[in-house]
């Protein structure tokens, strides 16, 4: 299928060749008949990436802040392959659509295939000609409402969203600040409540427009016109909201607001126009500053958006989703009429020279529509490179271990950050190794990470490509809540695989992939502990050397605090942060002490994620792993000590390394980078697939890693020690 993308790094606009993206649980699967250019939103965006990197830092100062604090955790290399992953990455546009349902994912039961339907979404409804939208963010369309209309659904939630932050009453005077395609829908909105609206705009044809759609008045910002239509409408008093729905740098709406509002007024700031609130003007009249965020209650809630987790209506009255329903009710019953705003009807085919148009000036419009061509019948199925064979079942063993064979057919199922950071560029770039085909769930990143790396085919469909023979081995690089289910399929149909931690969430996973291995003979199982594989940590163990007695381990993992919306908050879903990220530390641990856990015990400090881990081994050595979620986010991220038989082992986020003994060893004080390991433990695995060799960590380990890691949940709410089963 074909989707508009753009290139943040070059400006590059592009109508790419992407996979269908598959038809999820707990949503529906979208044809496009039309969807809505945001000449706000958008153009800012592509104006923004055809700005030069210095012009894109200052556009962007949050993004630049996250940025340092990443090379001050990282470190300059990896902050700039994942920066420069980033920008030189396709990213989707659109978030406003209509379009036909042409399969209905389980869990959904208030559409079906056939219907209309409007979506909402900067990553579901996007100029594409499939989407996968989730529950809540699409609803039906009215009858005899068409569906170029509908397609305003999203930019018309936004209005609406506004409009119910200025808590208009009948009667009252309204000022709206910026006549775009927002503000002639706010426009319309406060005019059928009851409220008599002054227009603001510095394009007469715009204020012309307003007023044709229910405006008493509008006029230029600059003009003294506008002062005395308020004056004349309020007695002098000033309007009791005004709706900002301006962009740009200026300064001047806010000002404008200040001076023609009343007394203890309220003003909505909807777009994103520049906010250095006047103190004074703001401070004498007490006025009531609002933010409208999106469409509505539910916006950037990933268990609203993503789960389908609705708000109960006695509390939340008006959700994004009944925001959307109730915008399509306004338009099907005529309140609201969008018709005068479309200013362009595009062929999709015809996108980038539409954008173009947009951008240099040449096409002037409100509002832009793609429509899509019309095609019967359902998605064609997606695109992969190589032929499908079925499945291993039940009772049939395959042959894990073979024949040395070069080059080694790699398969990626998720393409997320980590991996095209982190794993992909090492692969890249590998001899004998042949990236067959990426999987994804969007059709965006398989096709991004295509791209960039060299794949032979991109797809959404997971059963072809475990059902292709010439696929040595399977990289399952998504969400922890997939990683086991994902693993135990791979090990059946009979490829070696490579799971990012955690292999498991629960123990009843962990007994899933086991009995997997089991049913098919298949060990051929890596976890992505890469931290043994360290050069620095490397070569620190072998300066160290044997021990005779019991050692002491400590571990400070200074992990600071996510980003609000991060997805390693659903711990309903994805697990504690801990289970996701905590078996790196176990197994870099266990690989030190050269055993295998025997007991666990954890404490953790009332009120935060910051746990103490305490693991006990077989030679009576302890390790203590402090996971600590409010320290300071400048100090290094790891530091880890090891002493025994009178000698100390020191690690310092691997960057820095020592060995004080008889003798003492300091490593180089001026290291190229952080290497955690992932270049050699990626190396390590193409061998063993290449070779039929063993795997570079036992199965024992791995699982003895997952299973400690699991039994910390387990010491947490028993309050006591956890001995862990087959402990030797």
């Amino acid at each position: 299928m074909k989707q508009v993308v753009q290139n943040y790094k070059s400006g590059e606009l592009a109508l790419l060749d992407v996979p269908v993206p598959g038809c999820k649980p707990g949503g529906v699967l979208v044809r496009s008949a039309y969807s809505l250019i945001s000449t706000g939103t958008e153009l800012m965006k592509v104006s923004e990436a055809g700005m030069s990197m210095v012009g894109k830092a200052r556009s962007r100062p949050d993004q630049v802040a996250k940025v340092m604090q990443s090379v001050a955790t990282n470190g300059v290399p990896a902050t700039y392959r994942k920066v420069m992953g980033k920008l030189d990455s396709y990213t989707p546009l659109g978030y406003s659509l209509c379009g036909v349902v042409e399969e209905v994912g389980a869990g959904v039961d208030d559409v079906k295939a056939g219907d209309l339907v409007a979506c909402a979404g900067n990553e579901h409804a996007l100029h594409a000609e499939l989407n996968w939208v989730p529950k809540n963010l699409y609803a039906p369309v009215p009858d005899g409402l068409a569906p170029r209309h509908a397609a305003f659904g999203t930019v018309g939630s936004i209005a609406l969203q506004g409009v119910r932050q200025g808590e208009s009453r009948l009667g009252e005077v309204a000022l709206v600040i910026g006549l775009g395609l927002i503000g002639q829908l706010v426009v319309q909105l406060l005019t059928a409540s009851g409220v008599r609206v002054v227009g603001v705009d510095p394009d007469p044809v715009r204020c012309e427009l307003a007023e044709r759609l229910g405006a008493a008045a509008c006029g230029d910002p600059a003009s003294a016109a506008v002062e005395a239509t308020v004056a004349e409408l309020t007695g002098g008093h000033g309007v009791d909201q005004v709706y900002l729905a301006a962009g740009g740098g200026s300064n001047e709406p806010v000002e404008l607001a200040a001076r023609l509002c009343r007394d203890r007024g309220r003003v909505v700031d909807i777009g994103k126009c520049r906010l250095d609130l006047p103190w004074n003007a703001y401070y004498e009249k007490e006025l009531d500053v609002r933010f409208s965020r999106s469409y509505g209650p539910g916006r950037y809630d990933p268990e609203y958006e993503l789960e389908g987790r609705d708000y109960p209506i006695g509390y939340v009255r008006w959700t994004e989703r009944r925001n959307l329903a109730c915008f399509l009710d306004l338009l099907a019953r005529g309140s609201v009429d969008v018709e005068p705003l479309v200013s362009h009807i595009a062929d999709f085919d015809d996108a980038v020279e539409t954008y173009r148009s947009l951008k240099d000036g040449e096409l002037k419009a409100v509002a832009v529509l793609f429509r899509y061509p019309e095609q019967a019948g359902h998605a064609a199925a997606p695109v992969v490179a190589v032929p499908a064979v079925a499945v291993p079942t039940a009772g049939r063993k395959p042959s894990p271990v073979r024949a040395a064979r070069t080059p080694v057919r790699l398969a990626f199922v998720g393409a997320g950050n980590y991996a095209t950071s982190m794993l992909l560029p090492h692969l890249a770039r590998r001899d004998g190794v042949e990236l067959a085909t990426v999987v994804t769930t969007t059709a965006l990143s398989a096709a991004n990470a295509q791209r960039k790396f060299g794949f032979a085919g991109a797809t959404t469909d997971l059963d072809a490509v475990l059902g292709d023979k010439s696929v040595d081995a399977v990289f399952v690089v998504t969400r922890h809540s997939s990683h086991a289910e994902l693993t135990r399929r791979a090990l059946l149909a009979g490829k070696s695989v490579f799971v990012e931690k955690p292999l498991a969430l629960t123990e009843d996973e962990l007994a899933g992939v086991l009995a997997a291995v089991e049913e098919s003979g298949n060990d051929r199982l890596q976890v992505g502990f890469n931290r043994r594989f360290a050069p620095l940590l490397q070569e620190a163990k072998k300066r160290f050397g044997a021990r005779t007695g019991p050692a002491s381990l400590r571990y400070l993992v200074n992990a600071g605090r996510l980003q609000h919306g991060s997805w390693y908050l659903r711990q309903g879903t994805e697990g504690s942060r801990f289970a996701g990220e905590g078996g790196h530390f176990i197994d870099t641990a266990s690989w030190l002490l050269e055993a295998d856990p025997v007991s666990v015990y954890a404490v953790a400090a009332s009120g935060n994620e910051d746990l103490q881990v305490v693991l006990r081994y077989p030679d009576g050595s302890t390790a203590t792993i402090s996971y600590v979620t409010t320290g300071a986010p400048g100090f290094p991220k790891e530091t880890l000590d090891v002493l025994a038989d009178g000698k100390v082992l020191r690690l310092d986020d691997f960057v820095r390394a020592s060995v004080h003994g008889p003798g003492k060893w300091v490593s180089s004080r001026l290291p190229k980078a952080r290497d955690k390991g992932q270049s050699a433990q990626l190396a390590a695995f193409v061998k063993a697939v290449r070779t039929g060799g063993p795997m570079p960590v036992p199965l024992e380990s791995l699982v003895a890693t997952t299973a400690a890691t699991l039994a910390v949940r387990a010491g947490l709410a028993g309050g006591a020690p956890v001995t862990l089963a087959g402990a030797r």
